[in-house]
């Protein structure tokens, strides 16, 4: 019986082997690649082990007077750690509003709210944006972008923790009611307790998303470099080469710029998954 179990699991097994292979294999190659010399990484771009594995890629990054590495972290640690708090704001109380709220033309509202996720302008809002924050004089700083944030509209993350929301029975909030909560007393005290797992997914989500944000960061900061996060100062090593783009150097760069992320996911992938799934599945 066992055997005729495992006979019937082994294409799915390999499936998801070969998937992870593939999922898995840019990250190896940048982790390796890496390692390489910038004579090396040229002559044997085709090969995936260094022939001799050197950290002077690590070590040119440290020290580099291109970027000021421990600045940029700073930034990217400030702007992301912002960007996560008002995602997470943001949509926990958009979503308890949109799911138990009862007022006239919420269907409507949503509706619009929803259709931005359909709609993308790409670069023709960069330069309204700009000259709003340049009126405003934050259109130097990271501190613009995070006002652009706290003004969006996070749609994505709003449907996501609201499918979660309408999981919860009803009956908590009469319950609540009837103890006296207000409308925002059931929030904080009932429901928001009960969001951990879809707000460590959006947490999670929005923390991958904002620290490898690249563009508008690069747009906004052009001339305020103690400003940049460490996305626009990878790219910025690309030209640090005498003659050819310095791989190496970005690669190595790129490996410390996952570290966050990786340790992020790992934090928070059991609520990920919970949330992920509770939320697509009773949703």
């Amino acid at each position: 019986m066992k055997k005729t179990k495992m006979k019937n699991l082994l294409p799915v097994y390999i499936s998801l082997f070969v998937l992870m292979v593939i999922v898995l294999f840019p990250l190896i190659y940048t982790l390796l690649a890496s390692l390489k010399s910038q004579m090396e990484f040229f002559n044997s771009a085709d090969k995936l082990f260094p022939e001799k594995a050197t950290l002077v890629n690590y070590k040119s990054v440290l020290t580099s007077d291109r970027i000021d590495l421990k600045t940029m972290l700073f930034n990217s640690t400030y702007y992301t750690i912002c960007c996560v708090v008002i995602n997470l704001i943001a949509s926990a109380m958009n979503a308890y509003v949109f799911e138990r709220g009862r007022f006239p033309g919420k269907k409507i509202i949503f509706t619009v709210f929803s259709s931005l996720m359909f709609i993308n302008m790409g670069s023709i809002t960069v330069y309204p944006l700009f000259d709003i924050l340049n009126a405003i004089h934050l259109n130097r700083s990271l501190l613009g972008l995070i006002v652009i944030k706290l003004l969006g509209i996070p749609i994505v993350y709003i449907v996501l923790v609201r499918s979660y929301v309408a999981t919860i029975p009803k009956e908590l909030d009469e319950a609540a009611k009837i103890d006296g909560c207000s409308f925002f007393g059931i929030f904080w005290r009932i429901i928001l307790p009960v969001l951990k797992p879809i707000l460590a997914t959006v947490g999670v989500l929005s923390f991958n998303a904002s620290w490898n944000e690249y563009l508008m960061p690069s747009i906004f900061t052009l001339s305020n470099p103690k400003q940049q996060t460490l996305m626009v100062g990878i790219y910025a090593l690309k030209s640090t080469g005498e003659s050819a783009a310095n791989w190496g150097l970005m690669l190595a760069a790129a490996v410390i710029a996952l570290i966050p992320v990786l340790v992020a996911f790992i934090f928070g992938n059991r609520y990920f998954i919970d949330g992920i799934t509770e939320g697509a599945v009773k949703g």
